[in-house]
């Protein structure tokens, strides 16, 4: 019977390769209907008429209907994640400097998950500080690489 480790990636997750995609939307579900609007619209182009019409609009409102969908479950992993990390800070911080969490963006602080207990003190600093432009930049100053292997 298979475990639930089993079902997960390797441990070592790194910056190159932290990036995660979801094979049903990004190989499946999105590609079949870009083809499906170029074929309508297409159609459309060579022989004009309301039924083109429709099914070209109805083409591009399930193109933004999965991508709509995808969005929301994005922004409620942020807002997951966003917890976590205030709970992390708690924890692992003394007071003064896990209220450094709060003036932080919320990229920056997706990017600093990513970092170690060890060395999460220092980065926050380092990000609130003003040190690190973008997000990309705080995954590229992590040393001590703390996967997150449960996205979507």
């Amino acid at each position: 019977m298979l475990e639930e480790d089993d079902l997960m990636p390797p441990a070592d997750q790194t910056y190159k390769n932290h990036v995660r995609y979801f094979p049903l939307f990004h190989f499946i579900l999105f590609p079949l209907l870009l083809l499906n609007l170029i074929y309508q619209a297409v159609r459309l182009y060579q022989e004009p008429s309301v039924d083109r019409a429709v099914f070209t609009l109805l083409a591009v409102v399930f193109i933004g209907m999965i991508t709509a969908a995808r969005t929301q479950a994005l922004k409620a992993q942020d807002r997951v994640i966003r917890l976590e990390e205030q709970l992390r800070y708690r924890e692992v911080l003394p007071t003064d400097q896990a209220a450094r969490g709060s003036e932080i963006s919320l990229g920056q602080l997706i990017a600093l998950r990513f970092a170690s207990d060890e060395e999460l003190s220092d980065l926050l600093a380092r990000t609130s500080g003003g040190e690190f432009a973008a997000p990309k930049d705080i995954k590229l100053a992590i040393k001590n690489w703390r996967g997150d292997h449960h996205r979507v």
